[in-house]
């Protein structure tokens, strides 16, 4: 892990046993941007880590699960697939911020699950120790670079974006606010294994944190749902 002086593009990944890739992304907030917190919101606590999912599609990576619970709050940025998904986000902290993507439609999901879709707003905001997290699907808004550059100009005051969709991993850190995909954290279309991003966020720094794991092998079934049908098909 890089030390505090380290620039962002010199840091250093991190071998585990279960071979994850940490890229570590340091950030300190700027004096006179920040968004005032509100009772109740995490924002007064000393420090948070948010676990960001996102595109599971019915199916959660249960090493991805394992690093969900390890932190405060999960964030998923859409198409989840089910209502099982989301009771395996289980953060320490017991909240979950999800919103709804382009294929959390109801007959995408388990029939028995639609009062919990129904529930999923479309953007969702979360104040922060330093700032404000802003989620959306981003299905709705073309591609990058075009992408970010709109998502920055609808959301100014927010810290951080986060968006899914495209299933691609992104850190994009050229300017504030950062912009942020997870990339896939199921098993659809992963681009080299299923992934997500853990934010540290404190009054005085945010660091993003990195990580893939390698494909699972053929034929598990943990979190997985079977698929349901759109209606007249």
């Amino acid at each position: 892990m890089p030390g505090k002086g380290r620039r962002p593009g010199h840091a250093r990944a991190r071998a585990f046993a279960v071979d994850p890739v940490w890229i570590i992304i340091p950030w300190r907030p700027r004096v006179g941007k920040r968004m005032p917190a509100r009772g109740g919101d995490i924002a007064v606590s000393a420090s948070v880590r948010i676990a960001i999912v996102s595109d599971t599609h019915g199916y959660l990576d249960p090493r991805i699960a394992r690093i969900v619970a390890a932190c405060d709050v999960a964030v998923h940025a859409g198409d989840i697939g089910g209502a099982a998904v989301l009771r395996a986000l289980r953060p320490r902290g017991g909240r979950v911020v999800a919103v709804r993507g382009n294929n959390d439609e109801p007959w995408c999901w388990p029939p028995g699950d639609l009062e919990a879709l129904s529930a999923l707003p479309r953007v969702a905001s979360l104040e922060l120790p330093g700032g404000c997290l802003v989620v959306l699907h981003g299905h709705r808004g073309g591609l990058p670079p075009g992408l970010h550059a709109r998502l920055r100009e609808i959301h100014p005051r927010a810290r951080a974006i986060v968006y899914g969709h495209s299933h691609r991993l992104v850190c994009d850190t050229e300017r504030e606010p950062w912009v942020l995909n997870p990339g896939a954290s199921g098993r659809s279309r992963t681009f080299g294994g299923p992934s997500c991003l853990v934010l540290h966020a404190s009054e005085a720094r945010w660091e993003i944190r990195v990580q893939r794991f390698r494909p699972l092998e053929t034929g598990s079934r943990i979190y997985a749902l079977a698929p349901v049908k759109p209606p007249g098909k």
